[in-house]
């Protein structure tokens, strides 16, 4: 795919232009330059022939039609948007890998069985909002009323509004109406940067997905002590917020190595922690400290039974050192298994291309997820990345770019042909 190289690192060189934000990459969904990323890719596509429209979610779908437009089509895309400070190449890799892909098979004339659909999804990070997938669990529907009522961490304005002002039919998310009907498509396939360092320490340039983590967050836990002199006010007469939640946090983290020592996959993390600004003090005890909590497996069963260990802690530490804890609200996002017979598509494209073949499973969350989730068969082709994803320092050679979207189009090819 040489000739579409230059393309490519042109699409990606303006897609870094529109999100600059001086240390790395900004995209917020439903914001300027997520709206702004959106048009590049619908401009592209139309220059090129491809036909595009946005969904009632308020995404972007470009279809290269097949011969019969009554077969269920098969889909490939990912997202637009990043986190604050955050890299080039997470979801966009797929959306103009996808892209490309519909540019060449209609450039070289190739009519297949059924049409080929590219989605560049809204809001798949939850920096905003700490959800998940707003785009595409709209277009499944599972958007609930708190979840349309979540303000924007930064501008306090609802998800509800935030889809309403990029043209979003909110009256049909509101009400829980699928927006797209999962049995007219057949597959979903996703190009997507690795986040982590395996494929670079293993020396691969892709690898298959062969399933996705799950998770349950609480974006906002509150631990509610007693202010005090700090001076003043001795160990045993203290309801120290700070100590609580320290407390806390590392028992969880001992309950942590005592499941991995077990042979159960997970991940704990605490990604936001801290007193109030306008309140704290170095002399202040803090009354008040609030945290998020995320729990990640490819397993429900440790998913709920890890839930259960820190909702007892909570308990535990609260009763012992005087305070009470406010979990908040908890959102869940069930893991996903990859489709086999895709998987056998895509693994048979990185050997045609003469690559090695070692699947892997996804620690981080994906599209793909709801995707799979909603009962689409779903496949997700991960591309090596350096320094990792979610910081300014993402950086996937163009190399393997190309390799990537080389075999993203034959999987497209041959799932078109065969499912």
């Amino acid at each position: 795919m040489s000739n579409e190289q230059p393309l490519a690192q042109a699409l990606f060189a303006e897609l870094r232009r529109i999100g600059d934000d001086g240390v790395g990459i900004t995209r917020i969904c439903y914001g300027p330059q997520e709206n702004a990323a959106f048009d590049l890719i619908e401009a592209t596509a139309r220059a090129h022939g491809l036909h595009t429209e946005r969904d009632a979610a308020a995404s972007l779908v470009v279809t290269l039609a097949g011969e019969d437009a009554a077969l269920p089509a098969l889909a490939c895309g990912s997202h637009l948007d990043s986190v604050p400070q955050g890299g080039n190449f997470d979801g966009a890799a797929g959306v103009v890998a996808g892209l490309l892909a519909l540019i060449r098979l209609k450039q070289d004339h190739i009519k297949l069985p059924r049409s080929l659909k590219l989605f560049a999804l809204r809001g798949e990070e939850s920096a905003a909002f700490g959800l998940a997938y707003t785009g595409s669990s709209a277009l499944f529907g599972l958007l609930s009323q708190d979840d349309l009522a979540i303000p924007h961490a930064s501008t306090g304005r609802s998800l509800r509004n935030s889809l309403r002002e990029v043209g979003a039919d909110i009256a049909r998310i509101e009400r829980g109406e699928r927006l797209i009907d999962p049995a007219s498509l057949c597959g979903w396939v996703e190009l997507h940067i690795e986040q982590g360092p395996v494929l670079v320490a293993r020396k691969l340039p892709l690898a298959v997905v062969t399933g996705i983590r799950g998770n349950v967050r609480h974006r906002r836990v509150v631990c509610i002590g007693e202010a005090g002199h700090s001076g003043a006010v001795p160990r045993w007469l203290r309801h120290d917020a700070m100590f609580a939640v320290a407390d806390l946090l590392h028992r969880m983290e001992q309950h942590w190595q005592s499941a991995l020592a077990q042979g159960h996959d997970l991940v704990v993390t605490t990604g936001v922690l801290g007193t109030d600004p306008s309140e704290h003090a170095i002399a202040r005890i803090p009354g008040k400290v609030s945290f998020s909590f995320e729990i990640r497996s490819q397993s429900e069963a440790t998913i709920s039974a890890f839930h259960a260990l820190f909702a007892e802690e909570c308990d535990r530490v609260a009763e012992e050192r005087g305070v009470k804890f406010d979990l908040g609200r908890r959102v869940d996002t069930a893991p996903a298994e990859m489709d086999p017979a895709l998987i056998t598509i895509m693994r048979s494209a990185i050997r045609n291309n003469g690559l090695e073949d070692e699947p892997m499973a996804s620690g981080a969350g994906h599209d793909s997820a709801v995707f799979a989730n909603a009962g689409i068969p779903s496949v997700m082709l991960f591309v090596r990345n350096e320094n990792g994803s979610h910081n300014p320092h993402e950086a996937m050679d163009i190399e393997d770019f190309m390799l990537g979207a080389e075999v993203l189009r034959r999987c497209l090819i041959e799932g078109a042909t065969r499912l």
